[in-house]
């Protein structure tokens, strides 16, 4: 690809190839402004510069091409590889003039370990290719909590992680079997065939049929009436009708047992809003409402099409029907693309008559009442975290801000030192990513020294993700020095900034490229920085506490494997402080007595392998 600089468009659109593959527009800064996937890259491509083509007819696309200083692009061997790619890199890079969700989320499912003798009950955010029993997706967190925690009381289900029968007996009974809540297998206090029984039960609840547990609660509220508690018997009839109004609105009698999403727009001239109902074995459990950033020009058939891409690129579940309100363009395509990501046939279908109209109008009536009264409320939040972000990305010069990873040290004068790193995307926290450090090389209270190695374990481990597209470091120049030594010794070009506070211990700006930016007060890039910087100096002042609350022995010799009271007694006094045992060679570990060979090389490698 020839430099963006004397990029030569004429030139360039007669080396386009006709095969298959994904094109991508950028600004002169290098920015993405477009990706698109085509058939034959010759065609496609060439169409944004030609005037009287179709498409180019749009006001979006005329601003997008005036915008574009070159292309690049990627050859694929079909047209499904490229939709795939489309897909990702839109995902990956959200660009200004692709039709994109703004509001990208997931989704939580009850998970059920039915492969262990003795299951377990909980909630989980992913749904992995297991031998669990997965129920969801659901939409609403809190009662999914509410509902596990129901299931566990009244089916008395494990709470623990041990691993049963085999670590069954070692301990008496948790505090949940003292308070009734647990029937208490790990003592073979039920039979396993009785303990399983209870899980149907719990299952059965999930599938739809409440008879049982709606029996069990009413024979409580009796049992808690007759005792006089009263207060106990209202909790649980109220319970009782919770459970009714949930079975009522569910409850979808004709629409068939198999899982399937409804899908149906609402627009205005500036918005639009996609509203999906959840169907899972012929009951609605639960609707999800996404804000589309478009151009009016767009239709909606357009627009649902690409919602589906990019939403089923990012959930793990997809049903075998997929309702639409329009018909999806390159149906067969998209239909293949979905069938490889789940392994079964996915069917899209835009039905003109019978119940599944009905399901589409009443979804399309709630994301018409979205539309109109919340979506103002959609754009604040948008403008406070996409916004926010596009606005730090803008102030610093930098292509994009998406992926922010903000670190932190925390010790007592260097007692006990450990470091947090926080993940924030498109502007919201993600926790998943969130990760803490032991310090391991750092003897006292050097900040510094702790911040080169917390760096360098988390770029040289595969394990902890993609790389930011910016750091912040919780400091000014001198942190940010520091890490981008690191950086540059492991070859990696990623922005740094330095999150700087004011006398009051309030953040005041950023320090980025030897001097500090700084930002309007009360602006949401500003409120995203504060809120960034909180975040993680809680993280790993909550980390540091937790160690301390466990009253873990002040040693960084805990964390390796095969060392425990006796042995880490045996190698201070022999080394007499952490210095001299860090600085020990593998011959002299392994003469230590009562040290075994593969104990002596777990320390040695502990010490000097920085990915560990």
């Amino acid at each position: 690809m020839s430099d963006k600089k004397i990029f030569n468009i004429e030139e360039e659109l007669n080396k386009l190839p006709k095969t298959p593959g994904v094109y991508i527009m950028h600004s002169d800064t290098g920015a993405i402004l477009y990706v698109g996937k085509a058939v034959n890259l010759h065609n496609r491509v060439r169409q944004y510069f030609r005037n009287g083509h179709g498409h180019n007819n749009s006001p979006k696309i005329i601003k997008m091409v005036s915008q574009i200083a070159y292309f690049e692009y990627i050859i694929t061997s079909s047209e499904l590889e490229a939709l795939v790619l489309e897909c990702n890199l839109i995902k990956e890079n959200r660009p200004k003039y692709n039709t994109l969700m703004t509001d990208d989320k997931g989704y939580p499912y009850i998970k059920v370990t039915v492969e262990e003798a003795i299951p377990r009950i909980f909630m989980v955010h992913q749904m992995h290719r297991d031998k669990s029993r997965y129920f969801g997706p659901y939409t609403d967190r809190a009662a999914v909590k509410d509902i596990v925690s129901l299931l566990r009381k009244l089916y008395k289900l494990r709470h623990c992680n041990k691993k049963l029968p085999e670590q069954a007996m070692k301990e008496r009974p948790c505090l949940y079997h003292q308070i009734g809540e647990c029937s208490g297998p790990c003592n073979y206090l039920i039979s396993e065939e009785e303990y399983n029984l209870n899980v149907k039960k719990a299952m059965d609840f999930l599938n739809g049929d409440y008879k049982e547990t709606m029996n069990l609660l009413t024979e409580q509220m009796k049992q808690y009436a007759s005792e006089l508690d009263f207060e106990k018997a209202a909790k649980t009839r109220d319970l009782i009708e919770s459970i009714k109004h949930i079975m009522d609105k569910q409850r979808i009698t004709d629409a068939g047992g198999d899982d399937k999403d409804i899908i149906a727009i609402a627009r205005n001239k500036a918005d639009t809003v996609i509203s999906i109902f959840f169907v899972r074995d012929g009951q609605l459990i639960g609707r999800e409402n996404h804000h589309m950033r478009n151009d009016e020009t767009d239709t909606s058939k357009d627009i649902i099409s690409d919602f589906i891409k990019q939403f089923y690129i990012g959930t793990p579940f997809i049903p075998k029907e997929i309702i639409t309100e329009f018909p999806v363009s390159e149906v067969e395509l998209i239909e293949e693309f979905l069938k490889e990501r789940c392994s079964h046939k996915v069917t899209i279908i835009n039905p003109q008559k019978g119940e599944k109209v009905r399901l589409l109008e009443l979804a399309h009536d709630n994301a018409a009442l979205v539309l109109s009264q919340d979506i103002e409320r959609i754009k604040r939040k948008e403008k406070r975290t996409i916004g926010a972000v596009e606005e730090i990305a803008e102030i610093l010069g930098i292509e994009k801000a998406s992926r922010m990873e903000a670190f932190d040290i925390s010790n007592i004068s260097g007692y006990l030192s450990v470091a947090s790193m926080v993940v924030f995307e498109n502007g919201e926290p993600k926790k998943n990513a969130y990760r803490k450090f032991r310090l391991r090389t750092v003897t006292g209270p050097d900040d510094y020294a702790s911040m080169k190695e917390v760096l360098s374990r988390r770029y040289t481990d595969d394990k902890l993700g993609a790389f930011p597209d910016v750091i912040m470091m919780d400091g000014g120049k001198g942190q940010v020095n520091i890490a981008e030594t690191v950086l540059n010794s492991l070859g990696l070009n990623i922005p740094v900034c330095g999150m700087v506070k004011d006398d009051n211990h309030r953040t005041r700006g950023l320090y980025y490229k030897n001097e500090e930016v700084m930002f309007n007060k009360g602006s949401e890039a500003m409120n995203m920085i504060t809120a960034l910087q909180d975040e993680t100096h809680r993280f790993a002042i909550e980390y540091h506490k937790n160690l301390r609350s466990k009253e873990q022995v002040h040693s960084i010799l805990d964390d390796i494997p095969g060392i425990g009271p006796k042995r880490r007694k045996i190698l201070m006094q022999h080394f007499q402080n952490i210095d001299t045992l860090r600085n020990a060679t593998l011959e002299e570990l392994s003469s230590v007595p009562d040290i075994p060979q593969n104990t002596a090389s777990s320390i040695f490698e502990f010490f000097h392998n920085d990915k560990q």
